[in-house]
């Protein structure tokens, strides 16, 4: 293949994956799923739902270290579902440097 055919279809994959990274969602939970998070491709907050049980005002501790799982479980998930989008678009190729590979 031309060097720079591969390299024109690069950018097409990465433009691509720049235009997915707003509509994919991934949703992480904690606490046994009373917190949960979602977020977008770009990592961006899109809703967290926290269940009214969980919410001690005596203790704002824990709900901050269960919505930080959610939202590091939503990121997690998140990374995953990035890679396996990214080895869909290049056709199974591993190209280091693309989405953490």
């Amino acid at each position: 293949m031309n060097p720079f055919d591969l390299m024109k279809n690069m950018q097409n994959i990465q433009q691509q994956m720049q235009e997915k990274l707003t509509l994919l969602r991934s949703t992480g939970s904690s606490g046994g799923g009373m917190v949960e998070v979602t977020i977008n491709g770009k990592m961006e907050v899109q809703n967290i739902n926290i269940e009214a049980d969980i919410i001690d005002p005596e203790d704002p501790k824990t709900l901050e270290l269960l919505v930080a799982g959610a939202f590091n479980n939503a990121v997690s998930n998140m990374q995953e579902q990035l890679k396996q989008e990214a080895l869909s678009m290049t056709g199974g190729m591993n190209i280091p440097g693309m989405m953490g590979s």
